[in-house]
């Protein structure tokens, strides 16, 4: 069966002041456990702030690295899950659900992308 991984995409500056409210936490927590028992959810997390942060970057064979916050950046990646489908339009219905979940309140983008096997 397929692998899915779901990049959630926020813009930090635009986000609610006081964070995921606690009625948003249950619903997610709900959903979650639905998906969960569904057998569908491999792994999910939110991630901290891109100001707590390092990109590593590759240019002419050299490594180097920068600390966060990236001000060229407007929207960062804010959280991930690894879901196991049966198929895309499996994946699709249970991004739908997740975004929403979040209300009106929240601006977010979800992208889902099969995981390559091999």
């Amino acid at each position: 069966m397929p692998r899915y991984l779901s990049l959630v995409r926020i813009d930090e500056s635009n986000v609610p002041a006081e964070g995921p409210s606690p009625e948003l936490m249950q619903r997610m927590g709900e959903l979650l456990e639905e998906i969960t028992k569904a057998g569908v959810m491999l792994d999910t997390a939110g991630l901290l702030p891109s100001a707590q942060g390092t990109r590593a970057h590759l240019r002419g064979g050299e490594v180097s690295f920068t600390d966060g916050p990236f001000t060229e950046t407007k929207e960062v990646v804010g959280g991930y899950a690894i879901m196991q489908c049966k198929d895309k339009a499996e994946a699709l219905e249970w991004a739908k659900r997740f975004l929403k979940v979040h209300g009106d309140d929240w601006t977010l983008t979800l992208e889902v992308r099969e995981i390559g096997e091999g």
